[in-house]
């Protein structure tokens, strides 16, 4: 110390007290180096912590645009441009708002122009309001047997108000929202348990039911908690905060059932584009939802989208997160069958999730029959019977060892 060196100056003789005196400046010279080097680092982290915070919060507010949405909408709906069930309670009542925003990510954030809202145009008749909404459906769909019962459910849903009619205010909510895949598959799984209820909707706002419970599986941690955190820290505790397995198990059934849904369904076929853990969430009974189902698309619409896109390599072919198809180098165009089947997709975010925790009489099954659904392949001959029976064997085994406990 200081001290000590002072001490030792005084207590030497004369010809040592130069030397002890250097050494006692080196000390503290070392010492403030360190000192200052210490304080530089805390000061930089700090500005740069600082300015992260505030160009992130800069970001959230530029991007959470919710009272800007609401004034449009709402603006809209003053003048009879738009109608829907949801505009009196956003407009008028003030019991519907816009609490907080999902994501502050701009690559999730809607157009930064409102819809026009223009179309139908004035003095469209309702037989011709019904060949648009009829054609632009089979462009999503496909041509199937029973289009016209999913143009009587759409109908249903644009009358708000329930009169019998469709008005030309009703008709621009009513088009605007068909150009949402995830307002269409609403309507489309509408009967089902694993959509949430649709509420309302004015303009091209739409209201759901609230999920309780999400993501799927794991925890929700600030952006910064998560830059520091190691990825096996994070599946750790990405388990420990998980239900007990049986209510795990019920969870993988519903997705598994919302699969069987959305294959070859009612109206047609859809494929799932990105099967992470955020997109789903589920209810006090452990009953799966869809919580974002904007990757979730008509397998029709998805095949003539690919057809157009041109490549020089299979990865130019990938549409959301999980839709892959190959790159024909003979024409630099992407093909239109995809390399993975949802099933496949859906295994592989389950595969971790259920063999943790799993019971040791079915561990060794189950993991055999998740490794045979991920290695599923879009383009195989027989596929479609593969695709039914690793469906079935799932969801069997899970069901048997769940069914006589409470959980199910």
């Amino acid at each position: 110390s200081y001290r000590n060196c002072t001490e030792l100056v005084e207590l030497k003789p004369r010809f040592l007290k130069r030397l002890f005196s250097e050494l006692c400046s080196f000390h503290l010279a070392r010492f403030s180096y360190l000192h200052m080097k210490y304080l530089f680092f805390s000061w930089l982290a700090v500005f740069v912590g600082s300015w992260v915070v505030y160009v992130e919060y800069s970001s959230y507010t530029e991007l959470c645009r919710g009272h800007e949405c609401k004034n449009s909408i709402c603006d809209k709906f003053q003048k009879g441009v738009i109608d829907g069930s949801a505009c009196n309670s956003l407009c008028e009542k003030d019991t519907l708002y816009l609490g907080k925003c999902l994501s502050a990510k701009p690559s999730n954030q809607p157009r930064k122009e409102s819809a026009s809202f223009n179309r139908p145009t004035k003095g469209t008749s309702m037989e011709k309001f019904k060949k648009m909404v009829y054609s632009h459906l089979k462009a999503k769909v496909g041509d199937q047997a029973n289009l016209a019962d999913l143009v009587t459910l759409v109908f249903g849903v644009a009358d708000s108000n329930k009169d019998g009619q469709i008005s030309l205010s009703e008709a621009h909510s009513a088009w605007a929202l068909l150009q949402l895949n995830e307002f269409l598959l609403s309507i489309v799984l509408q009967d089902r348990e694993h959509t949430p209820r649709l509420l309302g909707f004015c303009g091209d706002l739409y209201v759901m039911e609230k999920v309780p419970y999400v993501p799927l599986y794991g925890v929700s941690l600030p952006w910064m908690v998560e830059l520091w955190i190691p990825a096996s820290l994070r599946r750790s505790i990405d388990q420990w905060a998980a239900p007990s397995w049986p209510r795990k198990a019920k969870i993988g059934i519903g997705l598994f059932e919302l699969v069987e849904d959305v294959f070859h369904g009612t109206f047609g076929s859809f494929l799932m584009c990105d099967v992470s853990a955020a997109g789903f969430g589920y209810t006090e009974r452990h009953d799966i939802k869809v919580v974002d189902a904007r990757r979730i698309v008509p397998e029709a619409a998805f095949q003539e989208a690919m057809r157009e896109r041109r490549c020089e390599e299979d990865s130019d072919c990938m549409y959301g997160r999980d839709c892959l198809t190959s790159c024909d180098l003979t024409k630099h165009r992407c093909t239109t069958e995809v390399t993975q089947p949802n099933l496949a997709k859906v295994c592989s975010t389950l595969k971790d999730y259920l063999l943790y925790g799993a019971p040791s009489e079915i561990k060794d099954e189950l993991e055999k029959q998740l490794y045979a659904c991920i290695a599923l392949k879009g383009a195989s001959e027989q596929m479609e019977m593969e695709h039914s029976l690793i469906l079935n064997n799932l969801k069997t085994l899970l069901w048997k060892k769940i069914s006589h406990t409470k959980d199910s």
